[in-house]
């Protein structure tokens, strides 16, 4: 009999809640927080066909290990047979867990997407990963970077003094 009620519990929770969900009025903004537009906003620009029917959100953070061995070794099969295709497009949005440098180097990928060239400075960025919380990520590396993908310098490091876009990386929740 205590197997019945162990069985019967969660099937009715189940049951209620489901009732509950379909039947609650959802409030304007309540139904439109999980749109693609509305969970893209505020990421990365486009990687791909922006048409493509499928959207991959990658939430990631550049002194991230597990990010860091995505970039290495998942992004590029991604890449090649579904992002190159045009089945699938790729936006990344920042989720700064590694304090103040992960934040200044995610500060740094719109600083370069103001010279077109975000995804560049975004694989620099994990080409030359150095570790969680190293201190690898500074304002000369992130310079160095910089001037590897040919940035202006003066525009970029103002962009950055600026902090002209931590407002948008500190907005991680908000969709």
């Amino acid at each position: 009999m205590v197997q019945f009620y162990l069985l019967v519990i969660p099937v009715l929770i189940g049951i209620i809640t489901g009732m509950f969900l379909a039947f609650y009025p959802e409030t304007e903004s309540e139904s439109s927080s999980l749109t693609v537009s509305n969970l893209i906003e505020g990421g990365s620009p486009i990687l791909g066909n922006s048409n493509a029917p499928i959207t991959i959100l990658e939430w990631g953070d550049y002194q991230c290990t597990f990010c860091y061995k995505f970039h290495q070794n998942t992004l590029n099969m991604i890449e090649e047979d579904f992002i190159n295709t045009g089945k699938v497009k790729l936006v990344f949005k920042d989720f700064p867990l590694n304090g103040p440098d992960s934040l200044l180097a995610a500060e740094a990928t719109y600083c370069a997407e103001d010279q077109e060239k975000y995804w560049q400075y975004h694989d620099e960025l994990y080409k030359n990963w150095g570790g969680e919380r190293t201190g690898w990520v500074t304002r000369e590396s992130l310079d160095n970077f910089a001037m590897t993908v040919n940035l202006d310098l003066n525009e970029f490091n103002k962009c950055l003094d600026e902090h002209k876009y931590q407002n948008k990386v500190n907005s991680i929740h908000e969709f």
